[in-house]
């Protein structure tokens, strides 16, 4: 027995340029098996302000991310001391990039 999946065009196109899809197969009202694919929007990756020792900062469209991710090899109190060095690098980071955007 043969079974035919009808497939969108666009998701063939995708298929053909060597794309994978990610979709649902259904079958609708008059009983033929139909593949939908996900409409997912492009993630847009946030700009770099500063690479850090330990993590990195980024701007996106709405938010500023810090990111930090210290071994705990190190020790508590050297731990400490390089999230508080870090966490001060950050700072100094967003003041200079308000400054080169304002002046």
């Amino acid at each position: 027995m043969k079974k035919f999946i009808e497939i969108p065009m666009e998701a063939v196109e995708s298929l053909i340029e060597g794309k994978c899809l990610q979709g649902s197969l259904r079958r609708d009202e008059w009983g033929r098996i139909v593949f939908k694919p996900y409409r997912r929007s492009p993630q847009r990756n946030g700009q770099v302000i500063r690479v850090l020792e330990h993590g990195w900062v980024k701007e996106s469209e709405q938010r500023i991310k810090f990111f930090e991710s210290v071994p705990k090899t190190l020790g508590t109190a050297r731990m400490m001391a390089v999230i508080e060095r870090e966490s001060k690098e950050v700072k100094d980071a967003l003041i200079e990039r308000e400054l080169i955007e304002f002046c």
